[in-house]
């Protein structure tokens, strides 16, 4: 049986030199926002020809090329004949325009929207740490969950500030949607692995609480990584193969799921056993004190 408590501080290093560089660049750089949270519009067309918005008097926030001919424009808030207005400007410049995505979200949608998502993350934590630390009658196992799950949240949103800084991505609701996913993939793993503790202590109640998580690492890791790896395997599949609208929403789950598989073996456990060793030592000076 490996003893994978032996590199407890290890793991820990790990994470926080993962952890460094996108805490980091969220707080110089933050995350960049779609039209979904700032308010705009968001309009794809194809062109006949190369669009170049020097040549033509539009007020163009940014815009993206996507494909052959395919462009991404995003502006601000724009009603249904303005925008006929610029695809008859636009077509008389370089020839046929074709219509493939018009969205517009109000700035208020789009506040909104950022609110409801923090709540939404608050709650999801809330509701977790709860049901763990009463499923296992100590909260200590539910706070160690859910700081494995808030540092998988740090990793994926400090990906994304990175590919936004570097790359000019975007998060937008499909981000949130796997922001929420990850939280629960996180758990999802960390959760059999804490049964697994508290099976192997009904079975052994004097034995040693390190060698307790090291027993049910053994008994769940390849499980736990074997569950992983197909989820892993499908999402590589997606990111090579499917279409650039659900790209970067790919990407996303792919990062927390990656995240979270480490996180539950290698920081949720580990975090367990340093509170168990703190709370050994408090109850060991309290009585040396008497």
């Amino acid at each position: 049986m490996v003893n994978f408590m032996k590199y407890k501080k290890i793991y820990l290093v790990i994470s926080g030199i993962i952890l460094v560089p996108g805490v980091i660049s969220l707080i110089l750089f933050g995350l960049k926002p779609s039209i979904d949270f700032t308010g705009g519009t968001l309009w794809e067309i194809k062109s006949e020809q190369a669009i170049d918005l020097g040549q033509v008097d539009i007020e163009v926030s940014a815009m993206q090329k996507t494909g052959d001919a395919t462009y991404l424009l995003r502006m601000k808030p724009i009603e249904e004949n303005e925008k006929d207005e610029i695809k008859r400007v636009l077509a008389e410049k370089f020839g046929k325009i074709e219509e493939i995505r018009f969205e517009t979200v109000g700035p208020i949608l789009g506040h909104e929207l950022l609110r409801k998502t923090l709540v939404a993350v608050v709650l999801a934590a809330g509701f977790i740490l709860s049901y763990i630390a009463y499923q296992f009658k100590d909260k200590m196992y539910g706070l160690c969950a859910v700081l494995a799950m808030f540092h998988d949240t740090l990793i994926l949103l400090g990906s994304f500030s990175l590919l936004g800084k570097f790359f000019g991505v975007e998060v937008d609701t499909l981000f949130v949607t796997a922001v929420l996913t990850t939280l629960s993939a996180s758990v999802h793993d960390t959760v059999v692995t804490y049964d697994s503790i508290r099976t192997s202590a009904k079975q052994n109640p004097k034995a040693d609480f390190s060698d307790l998580v090291n027993t049910a690492i053994n008994r769940t890791l390849i499980r736990n990584l074997n569950n992983s790896l197909t989820i892993i395997f499908m999402l590589l599949a997606l990111v090579l193969l499917g279409g650039a609208t659900i790209r970067w929403f790919v990407v996303a789950l792919l990062i927390g799921t990656i995240a979270g598989t480490y996180s539950s073996t290698f920081l949720a456990t580990p975090l367990l056993l340093v509170w168990k060793d703190l709370e050994n030592k408090v109850l060991s000076t309290k009585l040396r004190r008497h």
